[in-house]
């Protein structure tokens, strides 16, 4: 039963997107971890279709088994009023109709990854329903979704970053264009995640096999550079106050020693092969430059309370990658454990995110 005098957070997982079992064992992590004496927990899937159901309970259903991923298979159907007097609410429907109140929601936390979650749509949602909710902000999950925008966005405030060409509709390079790139090149869809549809290229050949495989999770395919260095993540938190603070940096180790040949999917989270140097082996000028440019990335997008900021240093210097406006919260997740490593626990850095959320969104006097 909930206990009134707790705060109630409503952790929504799943989706519609290519992430969405990483969502779920995101999610599971995350319910696991709250404070059942400062929270009461709201689950709330939604199932590849867009449903919106009653989530699990039983947080070991959102676990990876084996090689085998979960996901939100259905249940009693919610909705969340998008009325800003009902704020919060959701109820239980049949069909068209909206019944009882399953739960009232004081904080939304959208632990979903990809299209319509982490894309600036659900946020939008959350805004007309008047909701608090962690994370970013519409402009600045849409922006940082799109690898495209992300780049233009850093660029413009100077920030390092690499060399890339994006493809609207056609399937080749151009020979300027190759020779800009070089090889290997990465192909990648423009506003994907958790390396789904990615490929390493290191023959033009294989290049339109490679574009064609991008395109089955976006039309648009951004191509980028082989950036030779360490890979390095950098965790970034915002407290109620409005102080941004970087982690650590995590260097990673062994992404390149599955079949995949790089950091990708199964190798983030079925291999088992990819370890990470927590603090990272940095001199002490690196990891502050580091730590300082990803608070500048996080700044530069505009992002509210969360990301996590990535890197490859390279013998000229660190080079920004990519940003993540809700990074993932497995248990194997760098964004928890390199806070791990800089004296938040997961834990705290759980009730961080929710009480910036709340002060965030308290209400205009």
């Amino acid at each position: 039963m909930n206990n009134p005098d707790r705060i109630n957070v409503a952790v929504v997982y799943g989706g519609r997107s290519s992430e969405h079992s990483v969502s779920c064992v995101s999610a599971g992590a995350v319910m696991s971890h709250l404070d059942p004496a400062r929270y009461n927990v709201i689950p709330v899937g939604i199932t590849q279709d867009g449903t919106w159901v009653v989530g699990e309970t039983d947080y070991d259903k959102l676990a990876i088994n084996g090689r085998t991923m979960p996901v939100v298979a259905g249940g009693q159907a919610v909705t969340l009023s998008i009325d800003p007097a009902h704020a919060g609410e959701l109820r239980y429907t049949d069909g068209d109709n909206v019944g009882e109140l399953y739960a009232r929601a004081d904080v939304i936390f959208p632990v979903l990854h990809g299209r319509f979650g982490e894309d600036g749509t659900i946020q939008g949602l959350f805004e007309l329903s008047g909701v608090p909710y962690v994370g970013t902000g519409v402009l600045s999950s849409a922006c940082g979704q799109d690898k495209e925008a992300t780049k233009k966005l850093f660029n413009a405030e100077g920030l390092p970053i690499g060399q890339d060409v994006v493809l609207r509709g056609r399937t080749e390079l151009t020979e300027a264009e190759k020779d800009l790139l070089g090889l290997p090149v990465f192909v990648k869809p423009a506003r994907g995640g958790s390396s789904i549809g990615i490929s390493k290229v290191e023959s033009w050949d294989d290049f339109p096999a490679a574009v064609n495989l991008a395109r089955e999770h976006d039309h648009k395919v951004i191509v980028e550079s082989e950036i030779v260095g360490p890979e390095v993540e950098v965790g970034v938190v915002q407290y109620a106050d409005g102080r941004v603070v970087a982690s650590v940096p995590a260097q990673l180790v062994g992404t390149d020693a599955s079949e995949e040949g790089f950091y990708g999917f199964d190798t983030k989270y079925l291999d088992n092969v990819v370890a990470a140097h927590i603090p990272a082996p940095l001199s002490q000028q690196h990891t502050a430059l580091i730590q300082s440019l990803a608070v500048e990335a996080f700044h530069a997008l505009s992002c509210e309370g969360i990301a996590r900021v990535d890197f490859f240093v390279t013998e000229a210097g660190p080079v920004l990658n990519e940003i993540n406006t809700m990074p993932g919260f497995t248990p194997i997740s760098m964004y928890p454990q390199v806070f791990a490593a800089s004296g938040v626990s997961y834990e705290q850095l759980l009730s961080i995110l929710i009480e910036r959320a709340l002060a965030t969104h308290r209400p205009k006097e």
